[in-house]
This record gives structure tokens, C-alpha cells and sequence, in this order.
């Protein structure tokens, strides 16, 4: 399926005349086997994780050879995990952007290299992505996640767009947990053939003009400010809306048209100085929207 849903976007990009832009995918160890690797149609690259024990191999030697057909496969190379404590090895530094500011990772690359899976057809550019230090808090111990093993199939690509469609690939995985958790996709109450096919188009339909609206309206970094925020949320410098913020956005939107609001600003009152704060009126449109 994952073969064909991506020689399905070839033709596509091919008929709305996009035929000499290239096209990137981005797949985790599942879809970086032979069955994709071996049918990528033209003008196409994949960039996938692989095992850290995979086997590669360098390209067959021009040295002649005995009889019988000329070798596909060279001497073996070493393996990602190899590369990367070959200490013989530099590392290579690159830039990227990555939650909401550059970020500089410690690669080491070697290529090309052919692999048995993907075919002797097919050059390849393996990638290792030295673990990242993050502390958990502040102050606290320095921890390092763990490496990343990637290859290209095109090895004449640039480092640095290999390593940033790898980063930009974490949003795919947000994407899926947004619309399973929050908007119910593969949850849906339905019985019969077509609503179970209809049902995850329908919802995944809405959540593209959802983002689409709120990226056109509030731009790519910007939030929605409707609702005042809770007491406890950080006032620290809000990132990009997230889909929660928007379907709340969306449903105090209608709820207000709905029950006459316009201006939400005057749904809580500052108390003074007292020991207890005076208690606020009840306001059912307050009440119903908070609900929400």
C-alpha cells in the first residue's frame, strides 16, 4: 500500500504539471523495505530509518573479474552503528530547523553504498544522526536520546535537506495522533461499507480546511485569542495553535453566534483586595462556552 500510494502521487504531481518537481518521502524502518525501496517510480527519493546492524556494501571494483557475470555488490561497509563509533570518521555538523528555532545535529555519512533488500540497482547514502543531549528540567542530569540510521536513495542529495525532512517528519506523527485522539478517526459509530470508507475521508477532509483556515487567518506561528486563557496556563510565549486550541476556537465561534456573544472579554472580573474575592454572577453563555 505504501508503493502504491506513492507512485499514485507521481502520477498526480505528473498530470497537474509538476513533472520535473522532485518528489521527498520520508518513512520509518516499516516502509524502508524491498517492496517499497524497489518499486519508487522516476524522479522520486526516499529517505527511511534502518536497523543499526544493517548489512551495506560498496559498489563492485573496476578490477576484472573471473568468468561468469560481473559482481553487484562490493566489499561489505560497515554497519550504521559502526560508523558511527569509527572513531577513523569525522563528524559533519549541519543546520536544521526544529521546534521553532536552529538547531545544529553531528552526522556522519558514507556513500554509496548498495543494499540486498533495496536491489543492486539502487544507490544508496547512509546517514547517522548522533544522539541529541536534552535535560529533562533544569538542572538536571544531561541525557541523550538515542542515534538515528537513515538512508538515500539519492546520494547526491544535500545533507542538509536529508536531515530536514527527517525532522519535518515528526509532524506527520502529530498529524496522525491529532486526528486519531481528537477528532476520532477509525472510531466511528458505523456499520455499513460506504460510511466506513466515507467516514475517515469526511473527517480527515475537515481537519485540513480547519488548519488551512486558521494558517490563512491567524498565519503560521499565530493562536487564537477568543477565550481568555486559564490561570494556571504559562504566560510564556505561546507557539503555533495547536488542534485543540482550534476546535475550541471553532466551537466558541458557533456557540456564541448562537447565543448572542460577541465579545468574551467580559466573562470574569478582577477581584480586589479583600480576603474573599467576590463571587461572580452566574452566566449561563459563560458557563456553556467554558464547558466546551
Amino acid at each position: 500500500m505504501g508503493a502504491e500510494r506513492i507512485g499514485h502521487l507521481r502520477r498526480v504531481m505528473d498530470e497537474l504539471l509538476a513533472a520535473r518537481r522532485p518528489l521527498v518521502g520520508v518513512a520509518d524502518g516499516r516502509f524502508t523495505n524491498g517492496t517499497v525501496l524497489r518499486a519508487l517510480p522516476e524522479r522520486t527519493t526516499l529517505i527511511g530509518r534502518v536497523r543499526k546492524d544493517t548489512k551495506l556494501f560498496f559498489l563492485p571494483g573496476e578490477e576484472p573479474h573471473g568468468c561468469g557475470r560481473r559482481p553487484s555488490y562490493g566489499l561489505s561497509a560497515p554497519t550504521p552503528e559502526e560508523l558511527l563509533h569509527d572513531e577513523s570518521v569525522p563528524f559533519t555538523s549541519v543546520t536544521v530547523h526544529a521546534a521553532g528555532r536552529l538547531q545544529c545535529c553531528r552526522i556522519k555519512t558514507l556513500a554509496p553504498l548498495r543494499w540486498r533488500t533495496a536491489g543492486a540497482a539502487l544507490d544508496l547514502r547512509l546517514v547517522v544522526i548522533a544522539p541529541l543531549a536534552y535535560r529533562p528540567r533544569q538542572g538536571a542530569h544531561l541525557l541523550y536520546r538515542d542515534p538515528a540510521y537513515l538512508i538515500c536513495t539519492d546520494p547526491d542529495l544535500s545533507l542538509e535537506k536529508i536531515v530536514q525532512a527527517y525532522v519535518w517528519r515528526w509532524d506527520i506523527e502529530v498529524n496522525f495522533r491529532d486526528e486519531k485522539t481528537l477528532l476520532g478517526v477509525g472510531e466511528a459509530q458505523v456499520r455499513v461499507a460506504p460510511s466506513i470508507e466515507r467516514v475517515p475521508q469526511l473527517l480527515v477532509a475537515s481537519y485540513a480546511m480547519l488548519l488551512c483556515a486558521a494558517h490563512r487567518v491567524f498565519g503560521q506561528d499565530g493562536a487564537p485569542d477568543m477565550l481568555p486563557p486559564p490561570k494556571w496556563r504559562s504566560r510564556g510565549t505561546p507557539g503555533r495553535a495547536s488542534t485543540k486550541s482550534l476546535i475550541d476556537h471553532l466551537r466558541a465561534e458557533l456557540w456564541g453566534e448562537a447565543l448572542g456573544v460577541r465579545d468574551f472579554s467580559g466573562f470574569t472580573s478582577c477581584s480586589g483586595a479583600g480576603v474573599k474575592p467576590k463571587k461572580d454572577a452566574p452566566d449561563l453563555s459563560s458557563a456553556v462556552l467554558y464547558a466546551a
